[in-house]
């Protein structure tokens, strides 16, 4: 019988410094298309390298497919939600959903506080619905619309609406990460949520100031005629109203009353396509190119819509850039990227890679600021080996558990790092689900927003800062300390059993001088 050796560190560093160059090489070479095809390719060759190590160390072939095969797994969930996004986009144009948002924050939004306001209101959707991918779909796709109509930096509203979604996702009990990671760490949901605040709120608001600054001392003069020509353009192609947002309700309503995310999402997609069919029927009889019936053109319209996108000429190329898009199509590339990067993961964690280093890391954290330091790198190395913001929190959340608990630590401290480290860090890294994700919507790649992410930088450093200086670090109490009250009250309990235990002893002493009549005085008053 073969027994599956344990792999050494080198096994552990050889995949990971090789995927890491092929990245550096494959941005090297093809810049920003590095994400359309070249880095699908760097992930399944530092993939086969994996393999080959696993091969050696006693594994056989079909173990580690059926572990590449089981990693694919647990991304279809996020497969399947991307490609409603995909239809959404795509009829909420057709519908003037996205147009509309646009015409009205062209409108209402200032140049000079465009990024802040855009972080807060991502943050209160996000916090409202409990999905940052939801917001940024649908808010963010808005947000970034009136950007370019005010000639604002593309990157810059990105960070600003993934800092925002991101703090109102991380403080939602409607998320799933914030409930996954105290059920993995072993506490509950509003305890932990309370001890995030200490590292969420101060990171958002100097993420706030920072947009602020950037806001009020950068080159913000937008030009009127542009923002005058895009509101004409977007009134004489659709029809701009209230009604037009309909969707945008229906969607947030199904997030808030906890519908899973992506029947939520298809729903709104569909939503948008009646929609389309009733408010913009001008629009749709303008793209009929056959001579099938109306009733069927049209169906064919919107049904095209759903899985290859909208696309619109207004004789504006900026604008018509911004207003196409969507449909299962465009997302396929993304859905390429996930399932490479899923299989990389697959194959480390099923090799003992990801574990071995967790070993080394566990050997190396001595105090308790170093063991919380680890966690979050341990988190954010997680993010990029498994492409995968739920086991950056569940594995890391397993393998640091125990240690937190032999250290008297509350496990409170272990949930709120898990967020702070993996939550947060995963739309950062561009072959990550999220980070593709936020690519495809947002249509800004993620090696330009990086740096724009305020809140998710400042966030893991400032819970680095609080474990090395022991701020707001909870220690377990011990098991026989109890609330002064009812230690008072006991240690006086113990005293009248003394005293009690005292007279008793003195009477049977006396019984047994005067065992008859002292006796009987004795079995009476007992």
């Amino acid at each position: 019988m073969t027994t599956n050796r344990n792999p050494s560190l080198l096994d552990a560093i050889i995949p990971i410094i090789s995927l890491i160059v092929m990245l550096c090489v494959s941005v090297i070479l093809f810049g920003s298309d590095s994400s359309y095809g070249p880095n699908q390719i760097a992930l399944l060759l530092a993939a086969g390298i994996g393999a080959i190590i696993g091969l050696k160390n006693g594994f056989k072939w079909e173990e580690l497919e059926a572990a590449m095969v089981d990693g694919i797994k647990l991304s279809l969930g996020a497969v399947l939600i991307l490609l409603a996004v995909g239809s959404l986009i795509g009829t909420w144009l057709l519908a003037g959903t996205v147009p509309t948002l646009i015409y009205y924050g062209l409108q209402i939004l200032s140049p000079e506080w465009f990024y802040a306001a855009s972080c807060i209101l991502c943050a209160i959707v996000a916090m409202s619905i409990g999905s940052s991918w939801t917001t940024a779909a649908t808010i963010g796709v808005a947000l970034i619309g009136v950007a370019a109509g005010m000639d604002l930096s593309a990157p810059i509203t990105a960070g600003a609406i993934i800092s925002g979604a991101y703090f109102g996702d991380k403080l939602s009990p409607l998320s799933e990460t914030t409930n996954l990671a105290p059920a993995v760490a072993g506490t509950k949901l509003f305890p932990h949520i309370q001890h995030m605040l200490w590292t969420t709120i101060p990171s958002f608001v100097t993420a706030l100031v920072i947009f602020l600054i950037l806001g009020l001392s950068g080159d913000t003069a937008s030009d009127i005629n542009q923002v005058d020509a895009y509101l004409q353009i977007l009134d004489e192609k659709f029809n701009i109203g209230p009604m037009m947002l309909v969707p945008l309700v229906v969607l947030v309503v199904l997030a808030v009353k906890k519908m899973p995310a992506f029947p939520a999402v298809a729903i709104g997609a569909i939503v948008g396509a009646v929609w389309a069919v009733i408010f913009q029927g001008d629009m749709i009889q303008s793209m009929l190119a056959s001579k099938l019936h109306p009733i069927l053109s049209h169906i064919k319209i919107v049904w095209s819509t759903l899985f290859s996108g909208f696309s619109i000429e207004t004789g504006n190329a900026d604008l018509d850039s911004l207003l196409s898009g969507g449909g299962m199509a465009n997302m396929m590339n993304t859905v390429w990227l996930i399932i490479c990067a899923m299989t990389f993961g697959a194959v480390l964690e099923k090799v003992g890679l990801l574990r071995k280093f967790l070993e080394v890391i566990l050997s190396m954290a001595k105090s308790t600021g170093s063991l919380i330091t680890s966690t979050i790198a341990t988190c954010i190395g997680t993010n990029i080996v498994s492409s995968d913001q739920y086991m950056s929190i569940v594995m890391p959340g397993r393998m640091f558990k125990e240690e937190y608990e032999r250290r008297g630590l509350d496990n409170v401290n272990l949930s709120r790092t898990l967020e702070d480290g993996g939550t947060i860090t995963s739309p950062l890294i561009p072959w990550n689900t999220c980070g593709a994700y936020m690519h495809s919507v947002l249509k800004v790649d993620p090696l330009e927003y990086l740096f724009f992410c305020f809140f998710n930088l400042i966030n893991p450093v400032l819970a680095i800062i609080y474990a090395y200086i022991g701020f707001k670090i909870l220690r377990i109490k011990p098991k026989s300390a109890m609330p002064k009250p009812e230690a008072e009250a006991m240690a006086q309990c113990l005293k009248n059993n003394a005293i009690i235990d005292r007279a008793g002893a003195a009477l049977q002493y006396k019984i047994s001088r005067k065992p008859v009549f002292t006796g009987f005085f004795y079995m009476g008053i007992r």
